[in-house]
């Protein structure tokens, strides 16, 4: 069946429904097409389902420390791992559903399930379906990344996919790259009760981040239990003779050469979604890791077609890909200029405490030839904190000295991730540190200090 349609969206995940309600709102007739599981990764197989698993591990971990709240229990917590996971898959399955259900009932919206592939610029393949439109817009997100390493083929591993389907804990889970989806599954499973090893290539964990921030990243991992093998200069697989267990070669300058783990979870990076889209037929430009090549408005070199979300190389997160989305709508039904470059970096690594991040860190600044003057405080110093009981971690700002422009923050410890929206929000607005230090917060929140570390700023 060949169809005619305003507008083609490929891919349901939290850039394309969304449009597909801007356009339809406009009067367009729009296709979707979604080849698998309505919701994309966050919804699927990223931060849903995973903050799930993140919340009962807290819950887990919050048992334990009962006594040091004064509660008694009659005995150790124990983790029902399948109801566990149970409830993680109805949390991501009600939010999947509402998508689907939302865009199959959505007027003027036609929903096409199949892998989609351009036939040309404006044409696209999906199964015994020829769709037709003069724009078309790629939203098909991406994918773990599983690196050629020695031996990796006669072992079983894991991805962040196949992770969530487990529905026990691991003897010992062995977690290759210390970055920000191997800390936070590393920490939820310890607190399941395995015992977890993180093997790092680098010389500490989250090199993005400040050497401090990384470093108080690490002590928080190892006050819990966990191992963290840094420097693993040449990591490698074999089977442990018939036991089902993995041998990982690490090689690291300090401790043994190997650690034996009954999994291992590969995080080590994520790669997009468009090898299989044929986007040669359509002109469209990938880089050497296969983005999606855009302008800063996320058009390609085709004319009439936009990439948004993970595949374009321009964001990695739930919250770029929406904006994205709002980018696009706004720039083309609204009349606007809106641009990726005009956006704030921001994000958080959900451990417990959480760390939310916003603009620049020291070290960036400094690279950039900006003179700069910090803030810190440690969360023993921040009343919220200790009466929660949960100290660890420390805020610190970055205000560039002769402006006083906020320029990044990092507040790693409990509501790490929601208090750093006042930062974000001032830098957003145009607001300088003094428009912050002259703000009234609520008294007791972890926000109130904000003001406080930026009148101890030092250079």
């Amino acid at each position: 069946m060949k169809a005619s349609f305003d507008a083609i969206v490929i891919g349901a995940g939290q850039a394309g429904p969304p449009l597909a309600g801007r356009l339809t709102a406009a009067g367009m007739k729009v296709a979707l097409v979604e080849r698998k599981l309505f919701g994309g990764t966050c919804v699927n197989t990223g931060c849903i389902p995973t903050k799930a698993l993140v919340a009962s591990a807290y819950a887990a971990h919050l048992a334990r420390r009962a006594a040091d709240y004064g509660v008694v229990l009659a005995g150790p917590p124990g983790i029902d791992m399948p109801a566990v996971k149970a409830r993680k898959d109805r949390i991501s399955g009600v939010s999947r559903e509402g998508v689907e259900s939302w865009l199959r009932n959505m007027a003027g919206c036609t929903v096409f399930q199949g892998q989609a592939r351009f036939v040309s610029a404006t044409e696209l393949a999906v199964g015994d379906d020829l769709l037709a439109a003069p724009r078309i817009f790629v939203n098909v997100g991406g994918r773990a990344v599983v690196p050629p390493l020695p031996g990796i083929d006669g072992v079983a591993t894991l991805t962040n996919t196949t992770m969530l389907q487990l529905d026990r804990v691991p003897r010992h889970l062995a977690v290759i790259g210390g970055s920000y989806i191997g800390l936070e599954f590393a920490q939820m499973y310890r607190r399941f009760g395995a015992e977890v090893t993180i093997v790092e290539k680098g010389p500490r964990l989250i090199a993005r981040e400040d050497p401090d921030v990384s470093d108080a990243i690490r002590g928080i991992l190892e006050a819990e239990g966990i191992a963290v093998r840094l420097d693993a200069e040449c990591i490698r697989f074999r089977p442990h003779g018939e036991s089902g267990d993995v041998v990982v070669g690490v090689d690291c300058r300090a401790g043994a050469p190997e650690v034996v783990a009954s999994d291992v979870l590969l995080a080590v990076g994520r790669r997009p979604n468009t090898d299989d889209l044929g986007l040669e037929a359509a002109g469209v430009e990938v880089d050497a890791h296969g983005y999606i090549v855009v302008d800063d408005e996320l058009r390609t070199r085709t004319p009439g077609i936009w990439a948004l979300g993970d595949c374009n190389g321009r964001g990695a997160f739930t919250h770029t890909a929406y904006n994205d989305f709002e980018i696009v709508a706004a720039n083309l039904l609204d009349g606007e200029h809106r641009r990726v470059g005009d956006r704030i970096p921001c994000y958080a690594l959900y451990i417990d405490p959480p760390l939310g991040r916003v603009g620049l860190t020291e070290a960036q600044a400094r690279a950039a030839g900006k003179s700069v003057r910090v803030g810190q405080r440690p969360m023993t110093r921040v009343g919220r904190a200790v009466e929660k009981g949960e100290t660890a971690g420390f805020m610190k700002l970055v205000v560039e000295a002769g402006s006083d422009a906020i320029l990044g923050a990092a507040i790693l410890g409990v509501g790490g991730d929601e208090a750093v929206h006042g930062v974000l929000d001032t830098m957003s607005a145009g607001g300088s540190a003094d428009t912050l230090r002259r703000t009234m917060h609520i008294h007791p929140t972890v926000s109130e200090l904000i003001p406080t570390v930026l009148g101890e700023l030092k250079p």
